[in-house]
């Protein structure tokens, strides 16, 4: 009896570790990776940032618990961008969330077998994210899906022409020369045909024409409005101190320009953008191919009014438009 109560004693003493280590094996969870890659700091980006996990989290992706985060900078700097895009490659990140478009291209050009969901991304096609053949609101058939934060001009204009029904000459001003700006321009174009006004257009090849460009359109177009043109916006205190001097109500593309000095803009909520890109997340990390997720424009935009600037350009606000603004700044 004693000896086979030994035996028995020995052969629990065997199994048992082998159980234990069975049941710690199969009851270890594998939590997801995530690596974010933002270009640079900024509200905007930070709020994308914000918007993006609240997706999650609201989805049961609760960070430490069934998700975690690999959050990275590049501060600007493309090589870093790169650098964080090897480092996710090397980590085995099991998706990547690209914020801006330098970030998103270096993990484009690194990462080909991992879910990537970019956002704030104004031209995916242009920025080689999305193939030629994918048009907004299709499937890439890629790893690659996102959220856009492109202008929508003819959205903002539909906007624009009702603080000045009267108004029928809209002047702009672009880079006949950048390639990025022409399609704005055509949209632009189309927009002023829908709503019957005439679009004024002067063209520019650097910052230090943009001041007679803004001069030359005083007294031939009644307003004026800037949509995404890079040497425009960053000769855009030159065009706000025109506009102040001739008393031209001068509208922009996003909302950053109302706090330059527009009077008015109807511009992306960041925090959306990420939102939206976090819910194509959602989406990949419960089963679905970011190939067969459709890439799409962001979901909510803001009218932003400058009531300050409005007056230093002769114009005042209907309290209809005033009473429809997301945020007024009156100082």
């Amino acid at each position: 009896m004693s000896r086979r109560l030994r035996s028995i004693s020995i052969l629990l003493l065997v199994i048992s570790p082998a159980i234990s280590f069975a049941q710690e094996k199969t009851s270890k969870k594998i939590i997801p990776r995530i690596g974010v890659t933002q270009s640079v700091s900024s509200p905007d980006f930070d709020a994308d940032a914000k918007g993006f996990e609240k997706a999650l989290a609201e989805a049961g992706f609760k960070e430490g618990i069934q998700i975690t985060y690999d959050r990275q900078n590049a501060q600007g700097d493309v090589n870093r961008s790169q650098a964080i895009a090897k480092k996710f490659l090397n980590g085995k990140m099991d998706l990547v969330h690209s914020i801006a478009t330098p970030s998103s291209r270096a993990v484009m050009k690194i990462i080909k077998d991992v879910p990537i969901v970019f956002s704030s991304v104004t031209d995916p096609v242009f920025a080689g994210l999305i193939p030629k053949t994918s048009p907004l609101g299709t499937k890439t058939g890629t790893n690659v899906t996102g959220t856009s934060d492109r202008w929508p001009v003819t959205l903002q204009f539909e906007v624009y022409v009702r603080f000045f029904p009267k108004a029928k000459k809209w002047g702009t001003i672009y880079n006949a020369a950048d390639h990025r700006s022409i399609p704005y321009i055509r949209e632009m174009r189309e927009a002023a045909k829908k709503f019957k006004v005439e679009l004024i257009e002067v063209t520019v090849s650097g910052e230090d024409e943009t001041l007679s460009a803004v001069q030359s359109l005083a007294g031939r177009a009644q307003t004026i409005y800037i949509t995404y043109d890079h040497t425009a916006l960053s000769a855009f205190d030159a065009i706000v101190k025109v506009c102040n001097e001739k008393k031209i109500p001068l509208f922009g593309g996003d909302l950053k320009c109302v706090s330059k000095g527009a009077m008015a803009a109807y511009g992306w909520d960041y925090f959306q953008i990420g939102y939206s890109a976090g819910g194509k997340a959602v989406q990949i990390l419960k089963g679905e191919k970011p190939g067969d997720i459709p890439w799409e424009l962001g979901e909510k935009l803001l009218l932003m009014i400058n009531e300050k600037a409005a007056k230093a350009q002769g114009a005042i606000v209907s309290p209809e438009l005033l009473r429809k603004a997301d945020k007024v700044i009156t100082q």
